[in-house]
């Protein structure tokens, strides 16, 4: 069936109102890259930890409210693709503890990949489709057709960007759904492991706050001008090689499905 000027029924808008779309899409994910930039640098250990302490207190003092913001506030930081989400998710273990803490974090990085996801869905989705043609639908044919299993890899294994595994799924056609159940899901070790970690580090932030306000008093001005005092809690002690290895295991594992039915060896597409 044709529409009035030949052109077939239910397909795509295309022309300089899609073109225009594609650029203002663009243009909005580029705003988003420098923001995240820009306040990456503010989600350090040097930035966050020296005021525990004032934290700590506030959680204390209210803390249904402290773990709304934190939620929030984690949400709003995925969804700007800002680094620094897995300090935060040892903090909110550090703050709330492994069980409220891995909680919290979940629910913020959920919803800030699903926020990530329509907004990269409406503003770029079609327009890049249209765009990229035959080249890119062979691989988003494939992605639809295991979405569940791709996803739980993409997300268990810890080696692609969480902000790029937020945005590749939604030019790809993956439904909304099987995204945020796959994000809730797929994190879910990860998350609630560093949570874990993050709890146990209550002795050695305390440790290294004293030295570090011991080593910005001693320097005084030369403290306030850049003089080399660090908060050394460094991550890699609790992104150790075996979790690293653990997950990645788990990501493979979400593709066992995938390879049976290349093989013939489970019913679906092939």
């Amino acid at each position: 069936m044709t529409e009035m000027g030949g052109k077939p029924a239910g397909a795509a808008p295309s022309g300089p109102g899609a073109r225009r779309r594609l650029w203002f899409g663009l243009a909005a994910l580029a705003l988003v890259a420098g923001g995240a930039v820009a306040l990456g640098g503010l989600v350090t250990p040097e930035a966050v930890l020296p005021r525990i302490e004032a934290v700590q207190a506030a959680v204390a003092a209210h803390p249904v409210r402290s773990a709304l913001v934190f939620t929030l506030a984690y949400a709003a930081l995925v969804a700007l693709s800002t680094p620094g989400a897995t300090l935060c998710t040892v903090l909110g273990g550090l703050l709330f503890g492994w069980w409220q803490g891995g909680l919290a974090s979940l629910l913020g990085a959920t919803t800030g990949a699903i926020l990530l996801f329509l907004a990269a869905r409406s503003l770029l989705g079609g327009p890049l489709m249209r765009l990229a043609g035959d080249r890119v639908r062979p691989l988003a044919a494939r992605m639809q057709a295991d979405a569940v299993s791709y996803m739980l890899f993409l997300r268990l294994t810890p080696v692609f960007p969480f902000w790029l595994v937020n945005l590749a799924p939604a030019l790809l056609g993956v439904p909304l759904r099987v995204f945020a159940l796959t994000t809730l899901v797929g994190i879910t070790p990860a998350t609630f492991a560093f949570a874990t970690a993050g709890s146990g580090l209550g002795s050695l932030v305390a440790a290294q706050q004293r030295a570090f306000q011991s080593c910005v008093e001693a320097a005084g001005r030369r403290a306030a001008a850049g003089a080399p005092c660090r908060f050394d809690v460094s991550l890699d002690a609790i992104v150790t090689p075996g979790l690293l290895i653990g997950l990645t295991a788990l990501g493979f594992a979400a593709l066992i499905p995938v390879a049976l039915r290349r093989l013939g060896l489970l019913g679906g597409k092939r």
